[in-house]
């Protein structure tokens, strides 16, 4: 597991649409365009996180596919 990685999956899981409000509601005001982009980094950050996840997932199931075929 990636540094990265592993620092998400020590932070709790906070559902986007939570997420969402906390940045809508927050202490400050953002402006339209400070707002769409913390928005963006959020979602973007998120899918990143998804998308590694299945990486990892895949190659795990490669690797125990790949034992299993030497085992034989």
């Amino acid at each position: 597991m990636t540094q990265q990685a592993e620092a998400e999956a020590s932070r709790p899981h906070i559902p986007l649409h939570d997420r969402l409000a906390q940045l809508l509601d927050g202490p400050a005001a953002l402006d339209k365009r400070a707002l769409l982009g913390t928005l963006y980094a959020e979602v973007n950050r998120r899918e990143a996180v998804a998308y590694a996840a299945g990486w990892n997932d895949a190659l795990a199931t490669l690797r125990r596919g790949s034992r299993r075929s030497e085992d034989a």
